[in-house]
């Protein structure tokens, strides 16, 4: 058995004993079961009281964590923690985010420290929002952090791997663009409006989307894990960002549907409050320098052939 991905195998031989939290979000759902199907031992990590039976662990992000169970894993895969993009941006909302996001990978980087017996690898997911709103300006990995609350709790987020780095454990930070998957996050929300024929752009439309699918967040993952030459800040971004005017006409296209309407930004900022800026109006231009130049090869590098994918799969084309 090896762990490789379509266009970059990497091999390792025998299966993983694998750790993973966030196992039932939008990314842990997808990953999951493509590790299982590929002969790997995955073990989720959990909040509530393991089901006897399966491979569960019970963790607690903002309390005491024993790992001793996973003693001599071969890696872990960090998707947990609050999603930014789950309601407006309220004092206590923004003390969640930040809790959940850097206290909780510094518990889990502090368990696996202390273990006899540490993981090789943790692959923790990040984002792109480090960059803040940066224009035209193409950003890799070396680009400088941005100004404002999401760059400055992805920075910690990073930073909160510092316990297991010290511990000899190689970290990669996966810094997700937009993520399509017609499950849900931004593509689930935007399908029913779009397939309505009301959808639209939302402020100028020039602002740089940064997008992946999921099939390649996936492969990423799997990527970073096998690969001992990748460590540090990864963008997971397809090679051709698009501007969100051309995301909008190639979704109405993959839907055979119109895209007539066009939200003002100050409409954004009104209904959505501090929050629009970052997630909806600010432009991030990333490349995947790293991911490229380690082998990677993209099963969606364009737009519309993965939208077209996606969609294809799912029966949720324009035609149904």
């Amino acid at each position: 058995m090896s762990l490789s991905v379509e266009g970059s195998p990497v091999a390792v031989s025998g299966s993983w004993r694998l750790a993973v939290t966030g196992a039932s979000g939008l990314i842990g759902s997808a990953l999951c079961p493509v590790l299982d199907a590929s002969g790997h031992e995955v073990w989720r990590l959990v909040r509530r009281e393991p089901v006897p039976g399966r491979r569960e662990v019970r963790w607690l992000p903002d309390g005491p964590t024993d790992l001793a169970t996973l003693e001599g894993l071969d890696g872990v895969v960090h998707l947990a923690g609050e999603n930014v993009a789950g309601g407006r941006w309220s004092a206590g909302r923004k003390r969640r985010i930040r809790e959940s996001r850097i206290q909780g990978t510094r518990s889990l980087a502090e368990g696996l420290a202390r273990l006899g017996r540490p993981p090789k690898v943790l692959v923790s997911a990040s984002a792109i929002g480090y960059y803040g709103d940066r224009g035209d300006q193409v950003l890799d990995e070396g680009a400088a952090r941005g100004e404002g609350f999401l760059p400055e709790v992805v920075a910690g987020w990073e930073e909160a791997l510092g316990p297991a780095r010290l511990a000899g454990i190689r970290c990669v930070s996966l810094r997700l663009g937009m993520v399509l998957t017609p499950e849900g996050g931004a593509l689930g929300k935007m399908l029913t409006p779009f397939r309505l024929g009301v959808g639209g752009r939302i402020g100028t439309g020039r602002q740089w989307v940064s997008w992946v699918a999921i099939d390649d967040v996936t492969g990423a993952i799997q990527h970073a894990l096998a690969r001992p030459d990748l460590e540090g800040a990864v963008n997971v971004v397809a090679p051709e960002p698009v501007t969100h005017a051309e995301l909008v006409r190639e979704l109405g296209r993959a839907l055979r549907r119109p895209t007539p309407f066009a939200l003002p930004a100050w409409c954004a900022r009104l209904a959505l409050g501090e929050m629009a800026g970052p997630l909806l109006l600010a432009s991030a231009r990333a490349r995947p320098a790293r991911l490229l130049e380690s082998g990677y090869a993209f099963r969606h590098p364009r737009l519309g052939g993965a939208l077209q994918a996606l969609l294809r799969r799912r029966g949720t084309g324009g035609d149904c």
